[in-house]
Formats: C-alpha cells, sequence, structure tokens
C-alpha cells in the first residue's frame, strides 16, 4: 500500500474538478492505497495538504490550471496530469505517478520543430533533438510543423504517455493538447547546436502548462523562457511563415503569366487569356493577402486566436490606404497586444467569459485598429514606405551596391538567424510594392554560402575531411534550393575562417545583383524558378553576381582554412 497526495487546481473548471477527486479516491481505494486530495477552485481551498502529508507521501499527484502552490513539495517528483487523462483513467495516472518515484533511465518525450520558413531549421532542429535524446537514453518523438505541413504528428496518445515536451520552435505553436504536461520551449538554434543539453535544461526547467497556457509554478522560475516566447521577433516571424506560402504562390503565378502572355499580360487587351488569369490569380488573391495574412499571425502570436480577426481587419486598411507591408506589421502588433490587454483586463466572470474571444476581443480589438490605422498611423507608415520605395527604385550606381553588399552580408551573417531573416523579410515585404531588386540580391546572396563551401571542397580538398567533402555535396544541393542553412554546420566547426569567407562572398553577389539592377519576382525557388521568363530581369548578370560570390567565398575558404594533417 502507498500515500499519494493530489493537488487539483482548476479554477475555471470546479465540476470536473471534484468529479477527478472522486475517480482518484476511487481508483486508489480499489489499488488498495491512501490518498490526501486537495481541491483548489474559485470557491477556495478544500482538503489543505499539511507539511506532514507532504512529507510522507510516497507520490504526488498536480492537475494545474491555475496556481498549485507547488514550491511547498520541495523538490518531492510529482506526476502532472489533466482533468481529462484522470476522467478517462484515474487508475492509469495513479500507476504512472507510483512509477514516477521509481528510478527512471528513459524519459519518453514529445516535441515539436518550428520555423519561419520551414524548410531547413526545423528539421535540423528536430535532428538535433533526437540524436540528443538517443545519447542520453531516452525515447522521443518530433513533429515538424514545416512548409508541407506537420510530419510525423504528435497523436493523443503519444501526448498523454510523454513525460516531457519540448518545444524549439522560432514561430508560435499551438500549446493547448499539452494541458497538465511539462513543457519547455526553445528556440531552434539550441537544438541544432546541441540537442542533448536542450534535453537535459528542459529536465530541470519545463514548467506544468496550464489551460490559459502559462505555466503553473512562479513565474520568476520560467521568465527566460517566457521572454524567449513573447519576443517581438519571434511574432514578426510567426506573421512571415504564415504570410510566405501566399507571397511564394502569388510570385510563381505572376511569373508564369508574364511567361505565358509577355510582360503587359495585366492589360484588359489579354482579357480572359490564360496568362492574365494566372497573373491575376497571383496578383489580385495571393498577393492581396499578403499583408492580411501578415498581420493577422502577427497578432495570433501575441494574443491566440482572439487576434487574428483585428490583425487582418487592420492588415487589410494597411493595404487599402497604401501603408503595405510595413503598415500590416504595425496594424498586426497594435491588434495583437490590444487584445491581449484587453483579454487580462475584461473579467466577466465563469459564466459569460465564452464570449469574450469570439464576440468581445474581435470587436473591441477590430475597432481600435481600425480606428489608429485611419486616423492615426496609417498615412504616416503609408508616406514612410512611399519615401522608402521611391529611394529603393532610384537607386544607382554606389548607391546600389552599397545596400546590395549591406543584404548580402546580412543574408550570411548568422544563416537563417535573425540578422538573416531580417533581411529577408524586409525585401520580400517589399514585392507588395512592386520593389524587385532588392529581393533578387537577397536570394543570390542567400545560395552563395554553401555552393561557396561545396566549391571549395571540391577544389581545396586538402582543407576538409572526408565527411565534410562528403556533406560539402549536401549543402551544394540546399544551396541551389536558396536554403542557406546548409552552411551552418562547417561555419559552426571553423566560424573564425568560415564566416568571413561567406560573409564576403554573399556582400559581393548582392552587390553585383543590385548594381546590375536585376529584379526578382519570386520570393523563393534558387536556381529552379530562373528559367522561368521573366522571373528575373537581366538574368544574364544575375548568374554572373551568382558565380562571383560563389567563386570569392571558395577562394576565401582555400586561403584562410588551414589544410588538413590526415
Amino acid at each position: 500500500m502507498s500515500t499519494i497526495l493530489a493537488i487539483i487546481a482548476c479554477p475555471q473548471r470546479v465540476a470536473q474538478g471534484q468529479l477527478a477527486a472522486e475517480a482518484l479516491r476511487k481508483a486508489a481505494t480499489q489499488a488498495g492505497h491512501q490518498i490526501s486530495i486537495e481541491i483548489r477552485n474559485a470557491q477556495g481551498v478544500q482538503g489543505l495538504l499539511d507539511g506532514n502529508r507532504i512529507a510522507g507521501a510516497d507520490a504526488a499527484i498536480v492537475i494545474a490550471e491555475g496556481d498549485a502552490d507547488l514550491a511547498r513539495l520541495g523538490g518531492k517528483a510529482a506526476h502532472n496530469s489533466s482533468l481529462e487523462a484522470v476522467l478517462a483513467d484515474a487508475a492509469a495516472v495513479i500507476g504512472k505517478a507510483l512509477g514516477a518515484h521509481a528510478p527512471a533511465t528513459t524519459l519518453r518525450i514529445v516535441a515539436i520543430t518550428s520555423c519561419p520558413t520551414g524548410i531547413a531549421h526545423t528539421f535540423m532542429a528536430a535532428e538535433g533533438l533526437t540524436q540528443g535524446a538517443q545519447q542520453l537514453g531516452h525515447q522521443i518523438k518530433v513533429e515538424t510543423q514545416g512548409s508541407v505541413g506537420s510530419q510525423n504528428a504528435l497523436t493523443a496518445d503519444d501526448i498523454a504517455a510523454a513525460d516531457l515536451v519540448v518545444i524549439a520552435a522560432d514561430t508560435q505553436v499551438d500549446l493547448s493538447r499539452f494541458d497538465g504536461k511539462r513543457v519547455f520551449s526553445s528556440g531552434t538554434k539550441a537544438a541544432i547546436n546541441d540537442g542533448q543539453a536542450l534535453i537535459k535544461r528542459a529536465q530541470v526547467e519545463a514548467r506544468a502548462h496550464a489551460a490559459n497556457g502559462k505555466a503553473a509554478a512562479s513565474a520568476a522560475a520560467n521568465v527566460a523562457t517566457a521572454s524567449e516566447r513573447s519576443g517581438a521577433y519571434k511574432h514578426l516571424m510567426t506573421g512571415v511563415s504564415f504570410m510566405l506560402p501566399f507571397v511564394v504562390t502569388g510570385g510563381l503565378l505572376i511569373a508564369l503569366g508574364f511567361a505565358l502572355g509577355g510582360i503587359y499580360v495585366y492589360e484588359d487587351a489579354f482579357k480572359g487569356t490564360l496568362g492574365w488569369t494566372l497573373f491575376t490569380i497571383g496578383a489580385k488573391a495571393s498577393f492581396a493577402l499578403m499583408v492580411p495574412i501578415l498581420a493577422g499571425y502577427i497578432a495570433y502570436s501575441i494574443a491566440d486566436r482572439p487576434g487574428i480577426a483585428p490583425g487582418m481587419a487592420g492588415g487589410m486598411i494597411a493595404s487599402a490606404i497604401g501603408s503595405g507591408f510595413l503598415g500590416g506589421i504595425v496594424a498586426g502588433f497594435i491588434a495583437g497586444y490590444a487584445v491581449k490587454y484587453l483579454n487580462e483586463k475584461i473579467q466577466l466572470g465563469r459564466n459569460f467569459d465564452g464570449l469574450k474571444p469570439v464576440l468581445i476581443l474581435p470587436l473591441l480589438g477590430t475597432t481600435i485598429v481600425g480606428l489608429l490605422m485611419y486616423y492615426v498611423l496609417g498615412q504616416p507608415v503609408a508616406v514612410a514606405l512611399g519615401v522608402v520605395t521611391d529611394w529603393l527604385k532610384g537607386l544607382q550606381g554606389s548607391s546600389a551596391l552599397a545596400l546590395g553588399m549591406i543584404l548580402g552580408g546580412m543574408m550570411a551573417f548568422d544563416m537563417g538567424g535573425p540578422i538573416n531573416k531580417a533581411a529577408y523579410t524586409f525585401s520580400t515585404g517589399l514585392l507588395a510594392s512592386q520593389v524587385y531588386a532588392p529581393m533578387a540580391a537577397v536570394m543570390a546572396a542567400g545560395m552563395t554560402p554553401p555552393l561557396g563551401i561545396a566549391l571549395a571542397a571540391l577544389l581545396f580538398k586538402n582543407r576538409f575531411s572526408a565527411d565534410e567533402r562528403e556533406g560539402a555535396k549536401a549543402a551544394g544541393v540546399l544551396g541551389i534550393s536558396f536554403i542557406t542553412e546548409g552552411a551552418i554546420p562547417f561555419a559552426a566547426k571553423d566560424p573564425l575562417r568560415v564566416i568571413p569567407a561567406l560573409v564576403a562572398g554573399s556582400a559581393l553577389a548582392g552587390a553585383i545583383s543590385m548594381a546590375a539592377g536585376c529584379e526578382l519576382r519570386v520570393p523563393h525557388g534558387g536556381v529552379f524558378v530562373l528559367p522561368i521568363p521573366n522571373a528575373v530581369t537581366n538574368l544574364g548578370m544575375y548568374l554572373v553576381a551568382l558565380a562571383a560570390g560563389t567563386a570569392l567565398t571558395a577562394v576565401l575558404l582555400g586561403v584562410l582554412k588551414k589544410a588538413r594533417a590526415d
């Protein structure tokens, strides 16, 4: 017979909490165990557990959707569960709680990885977590939320059986299915660099996730994780990640329209033709949704689902008044923080709180962001965007060269990190304003690092190990696909020599592209979009820019890297 304690802290679900308590009592009695249950809800605390009961317990069960005052457990291991799990099978929950006190060498971990573009960092983080868990002897299943949607999706059984949830994401991830589970959140970079260290950290710092999306433990213990989840950069990248499919699709359809009907296919003389129709779908449908989607999902990242409607409405207004993607970003942040503030301040009680997410918050949030965009912020942002657009369109000579160098260097500096994404987001956003030159410079500069490494490994074999030369082939494939992250493993091993070579090559590629007036209407795809007629203007010089940047990177790697003895 064992002595068990249970803490049920579910302020908003009084009836379910009582039912869960009865289910635990019944299951414990049938198994011959003693159980003491403390229930904390809006009506107060029932069955308060004193220090003696806590100290004498063999196992502890915590169901926390609110403050459970876990500090008094004094480090005693507790099994985190949920009301749903207890009501479904209380005996199984008790069994897991008792098993948690036995020496366990293997954890069952579930994880989610995600990045703004959903291409490279998503899967590199998944690989890092998988390898780290295997090295520590744990079981792990990783769901990747990439550009093609969720893969290896976590099932309800996977989550129910998990001891730990790890989120390695640079975008907002819906955590609602992990209520009651110990959750730890981080960016993808930590998982890529050292998955084993991240999992060890997660074991110590993970906190029970409650229905309101906050940890049940003290806020002070989770400050670092919370700030990582709520940073402005992450909100912006969430919006960008949802926006990208619309931009890529729209750009490709516009390019195909030009290929079939010429550069004036949008004129009424071509109305009804296939080229005109494809152009219209791309420009009037996919591209038209770009700014509203960006704004809506920035707001979603900040305020969850109630922020989507105000954010998208603000994005539509930004498009209508000519403030473009800059206005969309402003509208998204206004909508998100306004809805978040209203959600925290408006308290209607348990019976009417259901009206907040579907009526009150969207209505008030949309009204606030709409009025601010029309009467206060929209026009100044539109003027600012117009100034930037005119300046970019008028760039020639040394000015274009300088901007190309800056954008190119940014693409290679951290290869998919915040600086890289800042340059990419800036260039992608300008597509809606018919400014295409920065996009061309950015894509050429983004392809250069892995292509330069692949060329260097071919020309200077004695600078690379056999494994590195083999990996360079894969980097080359990633390079032609515009996946800059293919250079990360090489930069991580020798950053002081590799990163300067990559930055120099990308800066040269970007500079040549901008100076030559190359323009690109498609924000992704690498060399595979170049054969599409009119997708790239001045294609010959664009290929020169790409080749020059690649060659410079390769030569500098040959000079800077030391010859190997093996």
